[in-house]
């Protein structure tokens, strides 16, 4: 059983995607903590992101683990650095770049093999696993996500402005929305949930029921 949920930037798909495997009992992949490693090592590196064929290259050698609830690139613990303002502003000329989207789908398509998995991201009921037996699309106003962006970076222990928090969103909409593929966009048999007015225990039983759901029709 394959449940994909994609949706934009601060919806909050990451953190309900990864309690709703474990209350199913599900693998859960973070695909955007994927192309955040990648983001991460190239900066890091000091390798051009406005160079695709150098930047894939370096996608291909990178061992990323996603454990739980912790993410490791080539061996160290890089969940709250993928996370930063500094990568979320690099991020753009990774997720357009087409070879390494090429190779990321790959792996997601390796990793979950043989598992019943909670996978959350862009692209991952149009262009990851396009058959997948339950698609939800996750989606709130702007100004929840930037507000709950905020709060989650407070939480880390990082300085957030929500005006530069909300300005940085909007541009990503537009990018994720724009992009030629893996472009953001429902799709078409998803099943959409918007969760202005909502917190997270209460997103948390609607796609529970939306998963048990599709599971009794599809056994």
């Amino acid at each position: 059983m394959i449940v994909t949920i994609d949706g934009p930037a601060g919806a909050g798909k990451s953190s309900v995607a990864r309690k709703l495997a474990k209350e199913l009992g599900y693998h859960f992949l973070d695909t955007g903590a994927m192309y955040r490693c990648v983001t991460l090592a190239c900066l890091e590196r000091g390798i051009p992101l406005g160079e695709p064929d150098k930047v894939a290259d370096e996608a291909q050698r990178l061992k990323i683990e996603l454990l739980d609830d912790e993410v490791f690139l080539d061996g160290k613990n890089v969940s709250e650095e993928i996370r930063t303002p500094r990568v979320t502003k690099a991020i753009k000329q990774v997720a357009d770049n087409l070879k390494v989207r090429a190779a990321m789908v790959q792996s997601q398509r390796q990793w979950i093999q043989g598992k019943d998995a909670v996978t959350e991201g862009r692209d991952q009921g149009t262009i990851a696993f396009p058959d997948a037996p339950c698609k939800i699309f996750l989606t709130a106003s702007p100004a929840e996500r930037a507000r709950r962006r905020v709060l989650q970076l407070l939480n880390a222990g990082i300085d957030a402005d929500f005006d530069e928090i909300l300005r940085l969103q909007e541009e990503r909409d537009k990018n994720d929305m724009e992009r030629e593929t893996g472009g953001l966009r429902p799709a078409p048999n998803a099943l959409t949930v918007q969760t202005d007015g909502m917190d997270e225990s209460q997103v948390l039983q609607k796609l529970l029921e939306i998963v048990r759901s599709r599971v009794q029709t599809n056994p």
